[in-house]
């Protein structure tokens, strides 16, 4: 690989698919620990260097990897159809929340508590431009990347379950693409603004919002910005909230100014501060799907301490899916040992509570 010159080594399907899922792990788990942290705070209590540090040397995953699980595994039971893909993906989001995570967004649980009592998946969702499906989506535009039909229809599908406001699926749909258009075009080299732009312009072409901060984007391109700049000049600057029109702009953009270095990706993400934990499984998903899994760091990959949603069951979904994207295998979702969540959920939420014990000492 190499990162100087914006190019990587031929890929295979396989690996790109590892790249989503493992980059998604890996964002995940760095951020974590900096979640709604403002950058300069962040920067003073643990530094310059992006490592794991939940559990001491370690990270552990949170909702952003277990819903973009849940998506590959519905996937995996339902690729013909976005209607039992949805039923299967709303199911295991009401189970999600009976193995009591440690974190759901507000609109997530309003719409599972809606599932629950009986309504239907297409009509659970609520009125929210949050990035919930932005993050889970990028395994859809990877397994139908040769049928922009499909990766619609799928996006929608797995969007309208939680969210209802066309912001949602407009950013759900730009990260689909870009992982599609990843894995379609086989992309080794940084394409042009022009491509990149028009691709996310088709997201939300009516979208006067969208628009205007595609125009920003193209900007901040052709002034050469960092990623921190571009999100200081829309506000950003305490770090990127949970909407996903702020989201959404500077992880593409990260993606297009660092393609083909993971890390230098993740980081340019990641220092903005805020969400870090959603940016940056966004951003490790779309740069997986450029660099592949052996493009990511592999301290960043054993240092995730989880399981049974662990980097080996994300390695195997992966590797499930990119064979049956191509007809390889009959699609089927892969077994793990679910009974051991609600424990393993216990412990997590001991952690996070723990860290932030360490969030409110100093240095402030």
């Amino acid at each position: 690989m190499n990162p100087a010159a914006g190019a990587v080594e031929p890929l295979s399907p396989q690996d790109r698919f590892r790249g989503i899922l493992l980059g998604t792990a890996v964002g995940d788990a760095l951020g974590l620990p900096t979640e709604g942290i403002p950058p300069q705070r962040a920067k003073r209590l643990f530094g310059d260097t992006w490592r794991h540090r939940l559990v001491i040397n370690r990270g552990m995953i949170s909702d952003d990897t277990e819903h973009t699980l849940f998506v590959a595994q519905s996937l995996l039971s339902h690729p013909r159809s976005p209607e039992m893909f949805g039923r299967r993906l709303a199911w295991a989001l009401r189970w999600w929340l009976v193995s009591l995570p440690a974190g759901v967004g507000f609109a997530t649980l309003r719409s599972i508590l809606r599932l629950w009592i009986g309504f239907r998946p297409a009509g659970s969702g609520v009125y929210s431009a949050g990035n919930g499906p932005a993050m889970r989506v990028a395994p859809i535009g990877a397994f139908f990347a040769s049928s922009a039909d499909r990766v619609d229809d799928f996006v929608c599908a797995a969007t309208k379950v939680t969210h209802t406001d066309p912001k949602a699926l407009t950013g759900a749909k730009a990260v689909a693409y870009l992982a599609a258009w990843s894995v379609r075009a086989d992309l080794r080299e940084r394409p042009s603004p022009q491509e990149w732009i028009d691709l996310l312009r088709s997201a939300g072409p009516d979208d006067e919002e969208w628009l205007d901060l595609l125009g920003a984007l193209s900007t901040a391109h052709d002034q050469t910005l960092t990623v921190r700049d571009f999100a200081c000049s829309l506000g950003l600057a305490k770090g990127v909230t949970g909407y996903v029109y702020h989201t959404v702009p500077i992880v593409v953009y990260a993606w297009l100014r660092h393609f083909g270095d993971f890390a230098g990706t993740l980081k340019a993400v990641l220092d903005c501060g805020g969400d870090t934990d959603t940016t940056g499984a966004i951003a490790g998903a779309l740069a997986g799907a450029v660099v592949g899994g052996r493009g990511i760091p592999a301290q960043w990959i054993d240092g995730i301490m989880d399981w049974p949603r662990s980097p080996g069951l994300l390695l195997r979904v992966a590797d499930r899916l990119a064979d049956a994207s191509h007809g390889a295998v009959a699609p089927s979702p892969v077994r793990y040992f679910w009974p051991a969540l609600p424990l393993r959920n216990l412990f997590f939420l001991l952690v996070v509570l723990l860290h932030g014990l360490r969030r409110v000492a100093p240095p402030h």
